[in-house]
């Protein structure tokens, strides 16, 4: 559909013809403006050539003292030819006219009497006819349509009085014929600038396909409309980099997602991607894989780009998934609850129809002692020991789940001895994700132990959370030590998995860093005690609203 609405001549074609129209009407300008100077300079070079006839003659001393001579006698009042008795201004104008090609020369006296000409019978001067229009003091040449002419006074013997004057015409045609002959001479190295102009207008065009991948530009400027569109459209960031891995786009999206500059032209390594994001992007790592930049979860693939065989860089997908992550981290929590409550509902239906079988035996006694211990212990409190300590209900019922939880794998949560948390959390979903990654990890590390056990301790220090977890598992590796916190690391059957996994430690990590707080590893575990795996301790500010005293 797209092609119907381009014209039929190519791009290619267009600039092709326009560039050898442009090449041939340059050279036809230039021969012609060459042509025109060049007559001109052949033509007042002619002029020159009768202007330098005409004064070697009006100062040859014969002719000065004839002319002299003649111009002070009275002319004949009948027209006619008077005799001129030496005739030597008539021989030496013949001579002259032998001697330099020239058409005529015409030597007038000051009366306009001719003293010498063509057709003019040597010793005779034609009185008849009239002189000359002006008679010229100065020495002045000029070109005609077919002759060049000049024009030079004669003067007198011993002053500076105008005696006569000499006229000089040369013939132009040889000026036209050496033009001519030049033209034909330059025809072979005109044909040669313009075949080498379409030579070179070629290898532009294909060089413009070439760069253009053979797309029109009606094609380009649509494709960069529909790509503006999409590209700053869409939700997801996008990284485009070429074949040398410098940034060719970067959309507003991918500049938020991943805290980088949006600057095209400078190299991958140098626009502020996170390690692990840059590794993925130059391994292009195709499957979806999830990391962390800054406060944020995201989802990151990578794309080779080609078109016909040619390499021409890469593609970075980033995609948000901050909301997702807090939205399965509170779902988790709602089911783990849900989990908790319905272990109680069974728990509790249980010990009703213990009640019930009691009565029914009217053994009393026996039943008011079930009922009393039901209402002292309470559902909370059977699911984790101790967790009277803790203030915040939404914290209570959160450890209460995680506890009922690990008795389904087969494991004991409790709370350390020192756990005493009085006021009401601020921000329970960072806080429940921090508490929740290392007691989900703490239950992995005890899924193969003898002894299945995890200890929590959550102290308060004004709006600051401590917490303690300590597992009985077989603690970490020496080789994962330094590098337990690392993004892509996880410690999930003992060994580093790289790969989608491993963020859970290096999120939590950030999400204390960025409230002034921190995670850390204070012991590797290890040891005999039945506690003897690691221990992590968490400290996160500004979570916890104190309770006024009342």
């Amino acid at each position: 559909m797209v092609s119907a609405r381009f014209p039929a001549v190519r791009a290619g074609t267009q600039v092709l013809l326009l560039q050898v129209l442009v090449l041939a009407l340059a050279f036809f300008v230039t021969v012609a403006i060459w042509a025109l100077r060049s007559d001109t300079r052949l033509r007042d070079s002619y002029g020159r050539q009768a202007l330098a006839v005409a004064q070697a003659l009006a100062a040859e001393p014969a002719v000065r003292q004839q002319t002299t001579r003649l111009s002070a006698q009275p002319l004949p009042q009948t027209g006619g030819i008077a005799a001129d008795s030496a005739g030597s201004i008539q021989r030496t104008v013949a001579d002259t006219q032998q001697r330099t090609g020239a058409n005529s020369i015409v030597v007038t006296d000051s009366r306009g009497a001719v003293l010498a000409g063509p057709g003019l019978p040597t010793g005779r001067i034609s009185v008849g006819g009239q002189p000359p229009s002006g008679h010229a003091t100065d020495d002045e040449y000029g070109t005609g349509h077919d002759s060049a002419w000049a024009r030079v006074p004669i003067l007198a013997f011993g002053t500076d009085r105008v005696a006569g004057t000499v006229e000089v015409r040369v013939a132009t045609e040889p000026a036209a014929a050496r033009l001519a002959t030049d033209l034909r001479n330059a025809v072979p190295v005109i044909g040669g600038g313009l075949v080498l102009g379409v030579l070179g207008a070629l290898l532009l065009a294909r060089r413009w396909r070439g760069l253009t991948l053979g797309l029109e530009p009606a094609e380009l400027a649509e494709l960069v409309r529909g790509q503006a569109a999409i590209l700053h459209g869409i939700g997801e960031g996008v990284v485009a980099v070429d074949s040398d891995w410098r940034t060719t786009f970067v959309n507003e999206q991918a500049a938020r997602l991943l805290g980088i500059a949006p600057d095209p032209g400078r190299p991958v390594t140098e626009i502020g991607l996170t390690p692990r994001v840059l590794d993925l992007f130059r391994t292009l790592a195709p499957d979806p894989t999830v990391a962390t930049v800054h406060d944020r979860v995201v989802v990151v693939a990578a794309r080779p780009v080609r078109h016909d065989g040619r390499d021409l860089g890469a593609v970075l997908i980033v995609h948000d998934r901050t909301d997702v992550e807090s939205l399965a981290r509170r779902l988790d929590a709602v089911q783990s609850m849900s989990i908790v409550l319905r272990a109680q509902r069974h728990e509790f239906a249980n010990t009703l129809h213990l009640i019930s079988g009691l009565l029914h035996r009217d053994r009393i006694d026996e039943a008011t002692r079930r009922i009393d211990g039901v209402l002292g212990s309470g559902p909370l409190g059977a699911a984790a020991p101790g967790i009277d300590a803790i203030g915040d209900p939404y914290l209570q019922a959160f450890l209460a789940a995680k506890a009922a939880h690990a008795r389904e794998r087969g494991a004991e949560l409790v709370l350390g001895p020192h756990t005493e948390v009085d006021g009401d959390l601020i921000d329970p979903v960072d806080v429940t994700t921090v508490l929740g990654n290392l007691l989900d990890n703490a239950l992995d590390a005890v899924a193969g132990a003898p002894v299945k056990r995890v200890e929590a301790e959550l102290v308060q220090e004004g709006s600051a959370l401590y917490i303690v977890v300590t597992d009985s598992g077989p603690g970490i590796a020496p080789e994962l030590v330094d590098s337990i916190f690392t993004e892509g690391i996880s410690t999930r059957d003992g060994s580093a998995v790289p790969g989608g996994r491993g963020v859970g430690l290096a999120l939590i990590r950030q999400l204390a860093r960025a409230r002034g707080g921190d995670v850390l590893l204070s012991s590797p575990g290890g040891g005999t005690a039945v506690l003897c795996g690691a221990e992590f301790v968490a400290r996160i500010p500004g979570v916890l609203r104190v309770r006024k005293a009342e």
